[in-house]
């Protein structure tokens, strides 16, 4: 009933952004995995990215100002997952925090001996449930060659709307449950099988560390890297492909 005063609203905001043709410019030059959209989804994905911004809070941790620039270039990169999915999916939580560069987590394990270890370990970024989304700026700047924090965490908060982050997001209708957990459950031994085998495959070893990292690491290349994914795991690509609604690959191969 309501979804014409939201589309109003949702097109005044965008009317009114103050964002610059020279700035949009600069913020779409500076990411290479943005260059393979055409016209029209670059448009689109500027929409969102002035939506993003207007519900999200982006907010720098200590002396880090947090730029104009800065603000443009993650949310055009946490937007692009949700390209052809919207906003909606990203409801539920406001705060995007921002490290100067890679920050200590300290975390508490008890054994089955009942004894607590803690242990301490450096992080690019981070994503909790109904919470913020985290990032190191230093590694947001490192993407490309299959990584990207940004994208990463913005993964998790996609897998996350089914609860825990365990590599299993929202299907859309007529996806097959069963269908996905068997192509990602052996696309994940296989994965695993190489590395013990000392296999080069170019693909990040923290996708084995668990599902919900094999699926965040592989959005990462599905979107830095496509040829990486369809050359080695064609049908993983072919549900990242249907879960995302985009097909980088075929842009990557128009392009060329």
């Amino acid at each position: 009933m309501f979804h014409w005063l939201r589309d109003w609203w949702s097109e005044r905001i965008i009317r009114h952004s103050l964002i610059t043709d020279l700035e949009w410019k600069r913020a779409f030059y500076d990411l290479p995995l943005l260059h393979r959209l055409d016209n029209q989804e670059q448009i689109k994905l500027k929409r969102l990215a002035i939506l993003f911004l207007y519900y999200k809070s982006l907010e720098g941790v200590g002396d880090l100002e947090v730029t104009p620039a800065m603000r443009l270039n993650i949310a055009l990169q946490a937007c692009l997952p949700i390209l052809n999915l919207g906003l909606d999916w990203y409801d539920g939580w406001v705060s995007v925090i921002i490290y100067p560069g890679a920050y200590s987590h300290e975390s508490k394990v008890i054994d089955e001996f009942g004894i607590e270890h803690s242990g301490k370990s450096s992080l690019s970024g981070e994503s909790w449930q109904r919470g913020p989304v985290i990032l190191s700026w230093d590694d947001s700047l490192h993407h490309g060659e299959g990584r990207n924090v940004i994208i990463h965490e913005f993964a998790h908060k996609l897998d996350m709307l089914n609860g825990s982050a365990n590599g299993f997001p929202p299907l859309h209708n007529g996806m097959s449950v069963s269908n996905w957990a068997e192509v990602f459950s052996s696309g994940y031994n296989d994965l695993l099988h190489r590395l013990e085998q000392n296999d080069t495959i170019p693909i990040d070893p923290y996708a084995v560390t668990s599902p919900g990292e094999f699926f965040a690491v592989f959005s990462e290349l599905f979107f830095e890297k496509p040829e990486t994914i369809s050359h080695y795991y064609p049908e993983i690509y072919q549900l990242l492909g249907k879960f995302y609604r985009q097909d980088p690959l075929k842009l990557c191969i128009n392009d060329g």
